[in-house]
């Protein structure tokens, strides 16, 4: 019975408060790197499906293929700066339309590279 006391001084002392922090820190650097293993496989997971997406056909006026007639003008509205103060900041906008001549994004596959369709 003489070990009892031990074990009483010994919390008594504060020796249990060092082993309970101890765990605490111990589940709190786990917790944290699994987060941050999480985190990572989900960076990888979006990386590779931005990777395997197509390129959007956007032109260099920013604007998408849609936009544009067979010709390749924009048929888009853009605001454009018309009134300037002393630094040469826009102060008032217009709406016109984009002066785009020419769609130069990248094509569509389909106006590309299309199979002959055969009957089997």
């Amino acid at each position: 019975m003489n070990w009892i006391w031990w074990i009483f001084i010994f919390f008594l002392v504060g020796g249990f408060s060092w082993m309970a922090e101890t765990g605490r820190s111990a589940l709190r650097t786990r917790h944290e790197r699994r987060i941050e293993r999480f985190r990572l496989a989900q960076r990888e997971r979006l990386a590779l499906e931005e990777a395997n997406k197509p390129p959007d056909p956007v032109c260099g006026c920013s604007h998408h293929l849609a936009k544009h007639d067979r010709q390749g003008r924009c048929h888009e509205d853009v605001e454009v700066p018309v009134q300037w103060d002393e630094n040469k900041k826009p102060l008032r906008y217009e709406r016109r339309q984009c002066n785009c001549q020419q769609y130069i994004g990248p094509q569509p596959l389909s106006k590309i590279y299309a199979d002959e369709l055969t009957d089997l």
